[in-house]
């Protein structure tokens, strides 16, 4: 019971619920891009997008797996924002969550590499890979 309790403090922290609204109400054409790649169960795995971990957001999250996608712009190339893109990296990891990292940019140009990679990553943290009916 504690540890259901405390991973309610953990995941998607009540205090943090408009921030999360707010950032899917606001996300913008590679996130979208991406989202729709991977709503519905597309991948064959249950993904969330603006979902809290911590004092965190993360732009995607399969609870499932343990798996957590960032989409980075230009504002990540400053050595503050790397630091603390680091910091967060860290915190993720010492949960045991998978972190992949992918550039804005490249959403848009390589779509379906990338896609290829989440799915990929996907089936190397699943125990069973899913039974997929058509390929992405």
């Amino acid at each position: 019971m504690g540890e259901v309790r405390n991973m309610t403090k953990l995941y998607n922290i009540k205090s943090q619920k408009n921030i999360r609204k707010a950032l899917r109400s606001q996300q913008v054409g590679y996130e979208i891009l991406l989202w729709k790649k991977l709503k519905s169960k597309q991948t064959g795995y249950k993904f969330r997008r603006q979902f809290g971990i911590g004092k965190y957001v993360v732009d995607f999250y399969c609870p499932k797996l343990k798996f957590a996608i960032e989409i980075d712009g230009s504002t990540h190339c400053t050595k503050e924002e790397l630091e603390n893109d680091n910091i967060r990296q860290n915190f993720l990891e010492n949960l045991g969550i998978e972190v992949k990292r992918y550039l804005n940019g490249d959403v848009y140009s390589n779509t379906e590499l990338i896609l290829m990679d989440i799915i990929n990553t996907c089936k190397k943290l699943a125990k069973t890979p899913p039974n997929l009916s058509t390929p992405c």
